[in-house]
């Protein structure tokens, strides 16, 4: 896969994590994750309104985003609901496909970036012009 095919399909991985990105580019929704994350076993709207400090329309609010862009989901306990990381395997494989894909972009980019300092330092010492060759500084 040449260079522009790589970045057409970073492109397009980048996109399909693009509604994730954006829901947790928010603090008070990072700070929920986080809350989340540290309570496996899941947490109830009122205690997470108590370890995030929000009202209940505001956390309301932002669990609707992260539920949307897929990221939290919620199961329910008689009439309790409990909110938890989602688990869908499908949603934070968009995430993996993306860093993958960066990998291999910053890998061939080092390596083309590496050789052009090659030929630019070749040139400088041959004298032949280039653009980093200024003549009056090689006496």
């Amino acid at each position: 896969m040449d260079v522009n095919e790589q970045m057409a399909a970073l492109a397009t991985a980048f996109a399909d994590c693009r509604k994730a990105f954006t829901a947790m580019g928010d603090e008070n929704r990072q700070l929920i994750i986080l809350a989340l994350l540290r309570h496996s076993g899941g947490m109830r709207v009122g205690e997470l309104m108590e370890e995030v400090r929000l009202s209940r329309p505001a956390l309301s609010h932002h669990l609707r985003i992260l539920k949307e862009a897929g990221i939290v989901d919620m199961f329910k306990i008689g009439t309790k609901n409990y909110y938890h990381l989602s688990g869908d395997k499908k949603n934070w494989d968009r995430f993996t496909v993306l860093m993958r894909q960066i990998e291999a972009l910053m890998a061939q980019g080092n390596k083309d970036c590496s050789q052009r300092k090659e030929l630019e330092e070749d040139e400088r010492h041959r004298g032949d012009g280039g653009p980093a060759f200024r003549p009056e500084l090689s006496e």
